[in-house]
Formats: C-alpha cells, structure tokens, sequence
C-alpha cells in the first residue's frame, strides 16, 4: 500500500509598501521574499505588482485595502516591527528557519557563498575566524557574515517570538 502523495508547501511571498520597510528586513531576515516598490509608488502599482508575481500585500493603509481590493493581502495592525513580524508569522503559519540571512536585507537577493578570497577582501581580519558561514549579495555586493549584529537579531527574535518554531 502506498501512501499518498505530500503537498509541497509553496513559500509565501510578499510585497511591503514604502510604510513598512522594517518589517521587509525582518522578514528578509527569516529567509521570506518581500520586495518593496520606490516610495513613490503609486497604490495601483504596489496592488498591480502583488498580483502579477503573486505577491501577499503587507500595508498599514485602510484606504488601499478598501478602494483597491488586493487579491492577496495582510492589513498590518502594529507600529512595532517585531510586533508586525508576529502578525505575519502567525497569518501565514511561517515556521522558524534554520538558518538567517539568507537573503541580502536591502534587495531581496537570496545570499551566495564567498570564496576564500572574497572573504580576505571583504570581511575585517578579526572577524573572519568566526564560525558560520560567510556569505555576498550577487547583486550588491554587501557581505554578511555571523557577528555580533546576527547574535543581536537573534534575541530580538526570541524576545518578540518567544513561542516560535
């Protein structure tokens, strides 16, 4: 008897507008795709664009949401953006990752490994020897590695979190 055949569970993607960009990093952070527009962005476009690339619409804007009825979308209640990363958390069922940053946290781009040689250019001698991994942008450039700043990302997680897995 075999058994039946597993859902693959899709990753769900957003779209942030221009009011919430904190949140955009922290869910970067976790390892979640959310692109935000220019902040000049008319609505229409952020409610097009969500819906062409099948995007969630995270906003604060009541107006939006009314007037323009996005397919997808998750009205953000708090001003705190660990609080708005709970909501989202929670809305959306998003499971704690493995690992973080795994995405650049100012353009989206998933992370690729440095060589040995990026990391002697790019990472500061007393931090190299650090375990984890050390990872680049391709599109940007910007390095990432597992300093202190990660440590602090952390607990800042597991306080606003605490029941997270």
């Amino acid at each position: 008897m075999s058994e039946a055949p597993r859902a693959i569970e899709v990753p769900t993607c957003f779209l942030a507008d221009a009011m919430l960009g904190r949140l955009a990093r922290w869910l970067r952070v976790i390892g979640a795709d959310t692109i935000q527009l220019p902040t000049d962005a008319p609505d229409v476009a952020l409610v097009a664009r969500a819906r062409d690339d099948e995007r969630v619409l995270l906003t604060r804007d009541r107006h939006l949401l009314r007037e323009l009825r996005p397919h997808r979308e998750l009205a953000i209640r708090s001003t705190v953006p660990l609080v708005q990363l709970g909501e989202v958390v929670q809305a959306f069922g998003i499971r704690r990752p493995a690992e973080l940053l795994t995405r650049c946290l100012l353009d989206n781009t998933p992370l690729v490994e440095m060589t040995p040689a990026e990391i002697v250019e790019r990472v500061p001698p007393n931090s190299r020897e650090l375990t984890g991994p050390m990872r680049r942008c391709p599109t940007c450039g910007r390095a990432y590695w597992r300093g202190s700043h990660v440590r602090r990302m952390e607990a800042a997680l597991e306080s606003a979190l605490p029941d997270w897995r």
